[in-house]
């Protein structure tokens, strides 16, 4: 296949270059490097397979020759980066995944949204089946990626039931690993950052709030495997396995071997983040035969691994 990857130089978007080249395909990656980061995909320079565009996929998207599949990656993603980029999280939830899914209608290419357990907002159902509508504040400040997410999830799903688009929605739980940024706010880097300066851990209220990590690797085979099967309708894929805060500070802290402890500071809850977050795998396990395969001691090793060399990096 030839394959378009927007935001393909993020997090997330790199790893799947990695996997389709990885099995034979064609990678286009597409991102206007705002959150995203040359670093990521650099190890691909020269791979005859592969080319780097970078573009705002805000504005028309014009690519010569055949495309098989479309995947709509581009979008900052952490809070501290949505809350910076407010309008730009919004435009590309919106114009973006238009033009995504215009190219993906005039190719006659299969598309693939990436949406997030965001749409659940701070959940009243527990774990977060796909049948459940969220319970989310449209303008809150996370709203902007809240709601730009689900009128993604909207506007795909018009494509295909108005225009005949194949069209795929993946949404995304809590991910972590190599190529996430040391500064993106959330608490993987955060934590393991602390740690390995030999600062204690900072956690913000009782610790009790709860989240469910999924290695990259498991997060993007999940990802590969909802676009080649015929599934159209939303699949959460994530990792079930819960944990407190208090508990996965406690696993960094001995992993590194950091003897700075954890210190407890007052709650800086912005309105609508979630106490708790869980998904539901069913269906990811019916549909796709998946579900994830990683302990989470194996992924924060070489999570920690790819931090030590960022943090050396700072210093």
């Amino acid at each position: 296949m030839r394959v378009l990857i927007t935001g393909g130089a993020g997090f997330i978007g790199s790893h799947l270059c990695d996997r389709f080249l990885a099995e034979g395909h064609t990678v286009i990656a597409m991102d206007n490097l705002i959150t995203g980061s040359i670093r990521n995909i650099e190890h691909l320079a020269g791979n005859e397979r592969f080319r780097f565009i970078k573009q705002d996929v805000t504005e028309y998207i014009y690519l010569d020759g055949p495309i098989d599949a479309v995947m709509h990656f581009a979008s900052p993603a952490s809070p501290i980066d949505y809350l910076n980029y407010p309008i730009q999280t919004l435009k590309v939830g919106a114009l973006g995944t238009h033009k995504a899914l215009g190219l993906a209608k005039e190719k006659g290419a299969r598309f693939l949204q990436a949406s997030t357990s965001e749409v659940y907002g701070d959940p009243k159902v527990h774990p977060q089946p796909e049948s459940y509508w969220g319970n989310v504040d449209p303008i809150g400040p996370r709203g902007v990626y809240d709601e730009a997410k689900r009128f993604a999830e909207a506007m795909t799903m018009a494509y295909h039931r108005y225009h005949d688009v194949d069209t795929r929605i993946v949404r995304i739980f809590n991910t972590y690993g190599p190529r996430m940024r040391l500064d993106d706010g959330r608490v993987v880097p955060n934590f393991i950052g602390q740690a390995l300066r030999g600062e204690p851990l900072t956690i913000y209220g009782d610790g009790l709030q709860t989240r469910s990590f999924c290695f990259i690797r498991d997060e993007v085979e999940g990802i590969f495997r909802l676009l080649m099967s015929s599934e159209n309708d939303p699949v959460n894929i994530g990792n079930p396995h819960e944990l407190t805060i208090l508990e996965f500070a406690e696993r960094v802290n001995a992993l590194t071997g950091n003897k700075a402890g954890i210190i407890f500071q007052p709650e800086k809850r912005i309105a609508g983040d979630p106490q708790t977050r869980q998904p539901d795998i069913t269906r990811a396990r019916a549909i796709l035969g998946w579900e994830p395969t990683i302990d989470i001691g194996i992924g924060l090793e070489q999570t920690v691994r790819y931090f030590e060399k960022q943090v050396k990096g700072k210093n």
